[in-house]
């Protein structure tokens, strides 16, 4: 594989600037380098990202939506529980409750096989600017300068791809469509689940807790990498062997003090740090109370139905945490965002930009047209959001979303073999964790605020047929027509496929909730949507314009591109703060902190009887701080954000000493704006992690693999 080349216009980030804030790119970490030694790092730039030697980067692992690392030369993968909450679920029965009781293999034979679950590392980044932009100044602006770029995008990953095919390529901007950089990854399609706590270790404090401070939750588990014999990538098999990875994080059981230097290595999913103002406004004012206040029924409705039903509590523990997490983060993210004052920030940042651009053609007038733009997005982002989070969030129409594709595809004679055995498993994993009756509270409640909320100018009138219909009575209406639904019918699966399709085509197409379905998002899809998403290409191509000109009016500072679910580094120290006058956070918890808080009578803080035990025993083995003390968590101000779960947390020598998993609530703004001062990521330290898998479940096995050593 070629060496990465640094461009002229990489070159053009490496100047002098912040550096309390940032998702770096590895690859161009010489930047960095020197502040990184200033606040203590001790290794160098080649040691963190090098293209054709062993470096961190080949330990650190995408895992679709999360991060992952290696601590084992035998493919061993450390990951957050909540990251892996959805295999653990599946893998989980009423028999074999591995959410409720916790699971650990005893062996390689022991390991659980998780289809579908796939881990990439990067193998390669190069940078594709040049020809990208080229292609993208040929094709002119909006929506012929999109599609020119998507046309080379394709090309190149194709050409790549013909060169060798034993990789998977992707081409990502960065700096909003300024720069392109086409990745390569190996593709590990052999996951399988080694050991996770029970949810009252891993999801200990649960929504309570989530997006708090201070935190006691043990927030991992487990996974093993498998691969061919040769160590290439391989579909599951049981020969397959456990993947030997390049390097693999040593874990440091010398602990954390304050100030000591950290370092946040992942797949940070999405930043918009260079937004305008009316963007910002648009959020804190309108988007999120919007939300907000429709994730606040589901999750009443969610949990009232969990509470009262243990079978209920396991098909919806991953759903519930993903609905509550967005929620919690909205709500904290527009506290952080009006505390900053960010719309009057921006708008003073604006007004300079205004005067530095009035004679320059290329961007005056520039804010004043995106300032339009935003007004009339507002709109249809209103009429999207109750669409999308009102009628989609009720499940028989989630489940219409994913029959309308294959039922089309299949009656045009389309519908080959991968797409059928995907469909196969789509639907019938859904009745799996399906509960007819929160459905149908949910069905009244959502339909209710749908009918009541949605723009006048923008009403779906295909929806008020079902008003009139019901007279706006949405609770008889869930009674009559789950009733007589057959896709409300757990024997649906059966009906449908039983026959490969033929047997259930005319039922499903009869049903109402799929008749329905159809209607409403055909008619989102043209009156809704289309705009919108033609308003957010015209916003785009202008941001694009507009992160050029920032850069170029601050030439000496030093900008780091968006997150985008690409690889980035981000570093601080270990460090409390404090949010309100009075209030003031120590940058540690321990596991006194979980038996103060536990609480049989509240789910979210019943702590298991055998970490009781061992806490009255002070049983805590290699791991205790010198204080004898059993540490759980810490905090930094490592710049983070959702797809940094998981991610290792290093020391200034890169030992593993934690496991990122969530941000403080008030540090939740930093996807818009960064404040040095409150923005905290929050870690569970690697000696809580290996007190658990040690003296909690007994894998000793385990230990010696991570440890490398005998067992005292």
């Amino acid at each position: 594989m070629k060496k990465l080349i640094l461009t002229a216009i990489f070159g053009m980030i490496c100047m002098v600037g912040r550096t309390d804030e940032g998702m770096w790119m590895p690859m161009l970490l010489n930047q960095n380098i020197d502040d990184m030694r200033r606040k203590g790092f001790r290794l160098s730039a080649e040691d963190v990202y090098h293209l054709n030697q062993p470096s961190m980067k080949d330990a650190v692992v995408n895992i679709r939506g999360c991060t992952g690392e290696f601590i084992s030369g035998e493919g061993l993968m450390l990951t957050n529980h909540h990251c892996g909450l959805s295999r653990i679920q599946e893998h989980s029965s009423v028999e074999n409750d591995y959410l409720a009781e916790g699971f650990w293999a005893q062996n390689y034979e022991d390991e659980l096989h998780c289809e579908g679950m796939d881990a990439r590392i990067v193998a390669g980044v190069s940078d594709v600017s040049s020809r990208v932009l080229g292609a993208a100044q040929r094709g002119a602006d909006g929506v012929r300068r999109s599609a020119a770029v998507d046309s080379v995008c394709a090309a190149i990953v194709s050409e790549a791809r013909a060169r060798d095919s034993a990789y998977t390529y992707a081409v990502s901007p960065a700096f909003e469509g300024n720069m392109f950089l086409l990745f390569t990854y190996e593709v590990f399609k052999d996951v399988r689940l080694v050991g996770a706590p029970p949810s009252a270790i891993g999801k200990f404090g649960g929504d309570t807790d989530n997006w708090m401070w201070p935190r006691h939750t043990g927030d991992f588990c487990l996974f093993r990498v498998y691969a061919a014999r040769d160590n290439k990538p391989a579909t599951y098999a049981s020969d397959n062997v456990p993947y030997r990875p390049r390097y693999h994080f040593k874990v440091s059981l010398e602990g954390v003090s304050e100030q000591d230097f950290t370092m946040v290595y992942g797949f940070p999913a999405r930043t918009s740090e260079y937004l305008p103002s009316y963007a910002i406004d648009n959020v804190v004012s309108h988007n999120n109370p919007r939300k907000i206040a429709l994730r606040d029924l589901r999750l009443d409705l969610m949990k009232r139905y969990m509470n009262g039903n243990q079978e209920v509590r396991i098909q919806y523990a991953a759903k519930c945490a993903s609905v509550a997490n967005a929620w919690k983060k909205w709500i904290g993210e527009s506290k952080g965002l009006t505390r900053m004052q960010a719309v009057d920030v921006k708008r003073q940042y604006e007004s300079r930009f205004d005067a530095w651009a009035k004679n320059r053609q290329e961007y005056a007038g520039l804010l004043a047209r995106l300032e339009t733009l935003y007004a009339e997005l507002r709109r249809y982002e209103e009429a999207a959001d109750y669409y999308r989070e009102g009628f989609r969030s009720i499940e028989m129409f989630s489940l219409c979303a994913i029959i309308e594709p294959a039922l089309t595809a299949y009656k045009q004679g389309k519908l080959d073999v991968d797409a059928a055995t995907k469909f196969r498993k789509e639907f019938t994993n859904f009745y799996k964790n399906y509960h007819v009756e929160y459905d149908r509270a949910l069905f009244a409640a959502m339909m209710d605020a749908f009918d009541k909320n949605q723009p006048k100018e923008l009403r779906l009138t295909s929806f008020d047929s079902i008003c009139a219909a019901y007279r706006g009575d949405f609770n008889t209406a869930a009674e009559a027509l789950f009733g007589s639904s057959v896709l409300a019918d757990k024997s649906s699966p059966k009906i449908f496929l039983s026959g490969v399709y033929q047997v259930g085509v005319s039922e499903i197409e009869a049903d109402w909730f799929y008749a329905t379905y159809t209607k409403v998002s055909r008619e989102f899809a043209i009156r809704v949507n289309a705009p919108l998403t033609r308003l957010q290409r015209e916003i785009a191509d202008l941001q694009r314009l507009y992160m050029k000109g920032q850069r170029e009016m601050e030439p000496a500072r030093l900008f780091y591109p968006d997150a985008n679910a690409t690889l980035r580094v981000s570093y601080g120290c270990i460090e409390g703060f404090a949010p309100r006058d009075g209030v003031g956070y120590d940058y540690c918890t321990t596991l006194d902190g979980v038996i103060a808080k536990d609480e049989t009578d509240v789910y979210d803080y019943r702590a298991p009887q055998r970490l009781k035990d061992l806490y009255a025993a002070r049983d805590y083995g290699q791991y205790a701080r010198e204080d004898g003390k059993m540490p759980i968590a810490f905090l930094a101000s490592n710049h983070t954000s959702g797809g940094n779960s998981g991610s290792p947390v290093l020391n200034a020598r890169g030992e593993l000493i934690g496991v990122n998993f969530d941000r403080c609530w008030e540090s939740t703004m930093s996807d818009y704006m960064y404040d040095a001062g409150w923005c905290r990521n929050i870690a569970v330290d690697i000696r809580y992690v290996m007190f658990i898998v040690d003296k909690f479940a007994g894998a000793a096995w385990l230990v010696r693999e991570i440890l490398g050593e005998d067992l005292p």
